[in-house]
């Protein structure tokens, strides 16, 4: 079993290039939007604590399955000791159930990044990024106060790969991480 872990700032792209990988393997795509939407549709506002036990019953669900492998979008703060701790226990579970873990760092600048959160996709996905104006300033505000782009050889794992996503369609970044972990593409393609 494959965990792919997609890690960027806001609006960079993971959860469309974990849409385009998921379109071209086996692997499932679990966007980190997939237990926030739910969770501030029923109780009207973010819980981070909600968001963590959907997710873990997730996860643990998921590493006993008959599944190849699982896509997962998130936002590191390399500057928070929690999400360190999160990302150990993540790969750690994967990996007691002989499953191999993957990090693909996407970066873009802001600027594009801004535009990105606009787009079609990333709103009918995420409804708590269709008021464009609070959207932006959670997205500007978050960079401010947290480093979420890795220095150089930060991250500890021997599968990780950094991409500048900034020219590429979501397709062309889905290739390169099938080339550079050698993933098998589905036969249908």
């Amino acid at each position: 079993m494959k965990l792919v872990l997609i890690i960027g700032s806001g609006a960079v792209g993971k959860m469309t290039v974990g849409q385009a990988l998921m379109k071209k393997t086996n692997l499932r795509l679990f966007h980190n939007h997939m237990t926030i939407e739910p969770t501030i549709e029923i109780f009207g506002a973010y819980n981070g604590n909600v968001v963590q036990r959907l997710r873990q019953v997730i996860f643990e669900e998921f590493v006993k399955s008959d599944n190849e492998g699982m896509i997962f979008t998130f936002m590191w703060a390399f500057d928070m000791q929690e999400d360190w701790d999160y990302v150990d226990w993540l790969v750690k579970l994967f990996q007691e159930q002989g499953g191999e873990c993957y990090f693909v760092e996407l970066v873009a600048p802001q600027g594009l990044r801004l535009e990105r959160n606009k787009t079609e996709n990333r709103l009918a996905n995420k409804a708590s990024k269709r008021d464009l104006e609070i959207s932006e300033q959670r997205l500007l505000a978050i960079e401010e106060h947290h480093r979420l782009e890795s220095f150089e050889g930060e991250i500890p794992y021997a599968n990780y790969m950094k991409i500048d996503n900034s020219n590429l369609t979501p397709e062309e970044v889905a290739d390169r991480i099938i080339e550079r972990f050698g993933f098998e593409v589905k036969e249908c393609l």
